[in-house]
């Protein structure tokens, strides 16, 4: 596996497979919901400076994407009282014939070591209930829940959760 930056010319592909791999939570969410997650996953909100983006790559092919969001990025600006002052790991997407594989782990290890190389000492993520094989993996992972920063954004009881590991 190998990890690396992605290139411009990929991120329609990245988009694509994105939302593929949030597609699988549409049934479990109000619809109204799904519309606007699914208009974050494929916006071009990870393409601007001081965002990195990597994929993760078997044989050749990307099976795996995530975006690392410098914390001066207002990431959530509206939807908490304060601005993080950690890097933020968004949109982690694994294609489903890459996972279990540690497609998943790989990106986030190199978010959290990109995030030490740049002298931070924690960085984080948000995400719901609904994504349960995430929550597990960040909890095994070693994040822990920040409820301080949690949201509501779209005011139908879903709550987007805050984590953060500190290294």
């Amino acid at each position: 596996m190998i990890i690396r930056d992605s290139r411009q010319e990929e991120l329609a592909f990245i988009r694509e497979m994105r939302l593929q791999a949030y597609e699988e939570h549409a049934p479990k969410i109000p619809e109204a919901h799904w519309n606007t997650l699914k208009q974050s996953i494929l916006s071009d909100a990870d393409s601007k400076p001081g965002i990195e983006r990597m994929v993760a790559e078997i044989d050749g092919e990307i099976v795996g994407s995530v975006a690392l969001f410098a914390p001066d990025k207002q990431v959530y600006a509206g939807m908490l009282d304060e601005e993080l002052d950690y890097p933020e790991l968004r949109m982690l997407a694994i294609s489903s014939k890459a996972r279990g594989k540690g497609v998943a782990t790989a990106l986030i290890n190199e978010c959290i070591k990109r995030s030490k190389e740049k002298g931070f000492k924690e960085m984080g993520l948000h995400t719901a209930d609904f994504m349960e094989n995430a929550i597990k993996l960040y909890t095994h992972l070693g994040f822990e829940r920040l409820p301080q920063f949690d949201f509501e954004p779209a005011n139908d009881g879903i709550i987007v959760k805050a984590f953060r590991i500190k290294f």
